[in-house]
């Protein structure tokens, strides 16, 4: 039964309890949440503090702004950056809904533009045509732990007067030629959820090199009712708006003690994804990420897809994507997908109603076209994608080696899977509008 696919009574390759939980609790941990447990102050204090001096040294910024958590990172980073009522920011058609609301927060029109097909980042090739007179940034998103491609995104922002402001919530210690990410933009946002490398449970950080932007950021974190309204405000001035983004001493104790390991934790998941990329690269069916030349991944998220084309199946690509990944879930492996819909299927952006009355879009009479056609690449890599999970420490080389083995193994055994039975209840109506005039770039 050990080569029968688990999915049809065969024996899992990966045992049942070998997939550890991440982060590891060291004992730095435990004696630094402890401490802070002790003391006087619970939610902000010194732990905050001194996280954000820490982060801002590690990154290479002259500031940093712990917040309650990575969404709230991302707004206070739109806001900083002076985005307010009416504006439009070029965002990527795929990414976290975070990446959209965050401008929803601000009154601002979230503009998409399909991603590029190889890593699923926002494609500067598309920015020039979506640009108009409302536009005042683009928020780009470093995915999957990735770096865009920010010498061609820079150029069109500096060719139109516009900012440029960073996504890295998946991406600690990515760099671009040479420069970790959030130290490009003129203000960036960092996530500490659990899942992320840098993790506390939940958690934000908002860095910039730019003191003004910090203290409009800053602003909102806690109750502005007592500032004094100024003339000729640009933006969004939320004189009594805002959000209770403090963050809290528990949480900062424990990303401290994390911080001192991330450098550990970066290169021990780049050293499992070579496993992966060296143990599955010729399997047909199967394309596997490719780091790019201009930048380094920092091993968050190892993004595969499927190619139903290599395998002989005609059927809708995301249901031979789900049969993939309840096959290798069978098998024991940490196999999923993180996000199944582009934003522009997002429901407030869909409907062009986030607060009412068709807010804030109807405040100024935008016409923006969420038409989800209109991203192919950006449907495709939704309906074609899957995440092969858990590649951090406390998991190591044998976890890695076992993940290959049932990869191998669901792969070779797809002609004996009925995929369209087992992937039955897979939604492809999403998908069906646009994606199958885009391919994914090996």
């Amino acid at each position: 039964m050990a080569d029968e696919l688990a999915l049809l009574g065969g024996t899992p390759v990966v045992p049942a309890g070998m997939v550890q939980a991440s982060p590891p609790i060291t004992a730095r941990d435990e004696e630094m949440v402890l401490a802070s447990l002790r003391g006087p102050v619970h939610t902000w204090g010194e732990q905050c503090e001194a996280l954000g001096r820490e982060f801002a040294q590690w990154n290479g910024n002259a500031h940093c702004l712990a917040v309650s958590s990575g969404t709230a990172a991302l707004h206070l980073s739109v806001a900083g950056a002076g985005v307010g009522a009416g504006d439009e920011v070029l965002t990527p058609a795929y990414s976290w809904t975070s990446s959209a609301s965050c401008l929803l927060h601000q009154g601002a029109i979230p503009v998409f533009v399909d991603i590029e097909p190889t890593w699923a980042n926002l494609d500067p090739a598309g920015l020039e045509a979506a640009i108009t007179s409302r536009t005042k940034a683009i928020l780009v998103v470093h995915l999957h732990g990735v770096p865009a491609q920010l010498d061609e995104i820079f150029a069109v922002a500096q060719r139109h007067g516009l900012l440029v402001i960073e996504d890295c919530c998946q991406a600690h210690g990515a760099q671009y030629r040479g420069r970790k990410v959030g130290t490009l933009g003129a203000i960036s946002a960092f996530s500490l959820n659990q899942n992320k490398m840098l993790s506390a449970g939940e958690g934000g950080l908002v860095v910039t090199d730019d003191a003004e932007r910090l203290e409009r950021a800053r602003s909102l974190v806690l109750f502005g009712d007592f500032r004094r309204p100024t003339e000729a405000v640009e933006g969004y001035p939320g004189y009594g708006l805002a959000y209770q983004y403090r963050y809290n001493e528990l949480c900062a104790a424990w990303a401290r003690a994390q911080l001192t390991r991330l450098d550990e934790g970066i290169a021990h998941a780049r050293s499992l994804f070579a496993i992966l990329r060296a143990g599955l690269a010729d399997i047909p069916g199967l394309i596997l990420p490719v780091e790019p030349e201009f930048g380094r991944e920092n091993g968050y998220n190892f993004v595969c897809h499927v190619a139903p084309e290599q395998v002989g199946y005609a059927g809708p690509a995301n249901r031979l994507r789900e049969a993939v990944v309840r096959a290798l879930a069978a098998e024991g492996v940490p196999a999923g997908v993180w996000q199944r819909r582009i934003l522009p299927e997002m429901a407030a952006i869909a409907a062009r109603n986030a607060y009412g009355r068709g807010a804030p879009w109807s405040a100024c009479e935008s016409q923006v076209d969420y038409d989800p056609a209109r991203f192919p690449h950006a449907l495709y890599h939704s309906a074609t994608y899957f995440i092969l999970n858990s590649l951090r420490l406390p998991n190591g080389p044998e976890l890695a080696e076992r993940i290959v083995a049932a990869v191998r193994k669901v792969f070779a055994r797809l002609p004996s899977l009925d995929i369209d039975t087992i992937a039955a209840d897979a939604d492809i109506s999403l998908y069906e509008r646009g994606w199958r005039g885009a391919r994914v770039t090996e």
